[in-house]
């Protein structure tokens, strides 16, 4: 008597899906058309940068040990917008966070050089970012009603807090990086 064991396939692995990728599915199939995705990154980050402009500019408290430490300079509540939302995409997608961290870093350069335009005399950089901010949620509220179905209010949310680490995830599919 032989004892052979019979090979019987074994069945195919199935593929964890991360939360970030679940994420990015919904996000694919809400916002599914392509010719979108373009506009869709122009005017997301262009609404970030607003947003991040704003906070920038709100008033920070300057207590006397960030003075003397020489830290009122660098701390301020965009710093504190950029440290939560850069924390938050690097629980998802820790390579995608490090392209929005350089992403930010560029918005960051811009807004100081708004600063050193309103100080030249310049409009005040919380109008700018302010008006940017709006021009860009209306096109982008304008650019979903070109999508098949309709887009609910949470789905719209949810493209503004997570469709910029989204749209960094097909440059880096082009790329072939993974995230």
């Amino acid at each position: 008597m032989s004892n052979k064991k019979k090979n019987k396939p074994s069945p195919a692995p199935q593929e964890v899906l991360r939360p970030v990728d679940i994420y990015f599915k919904e996000l694919s199939a809400i916002f599914a058309n392509p010719q979108n995705r373009r506009l869709y990154a122009v005017f997301l980050t262009l609404f970030f940068f607003g947003v991040m402009g704003l906070i920038w500019m709100i008033p920070f408290p300057q207590f006397d040990f960030m003075v003397k430490m020489g830290w009122h300079t660098f701390l301020n509540w965009g710093s504190i917008f950029i440290a939560v939302i850069v924390y938050s995409y690097l629980r998802l997608a820790p390579t995608l966070s490090y392209a929005m961290l350089i992403e930010i870093g560029i918005m960051s350069f811009f807004i100081v050089q708004l600063e050193y335009l309103e100080r030249a005399g310049g409009p005040a950089v919380w109008l700018i970012t302010g008006l940017i901010m709006l021009v860009s949620l209306v096109a982008l509220i304008a650019i979903t009603k070109r999508e098949a179905a309709p887009v609910s209010t949470n789905n719209l949310i949810r493209l503004i807090t997570i469709g910029p680490i989204w749209l960094w995830s097909f440059v880096f599919k082009k790329l072939k990086l993974k995230f």
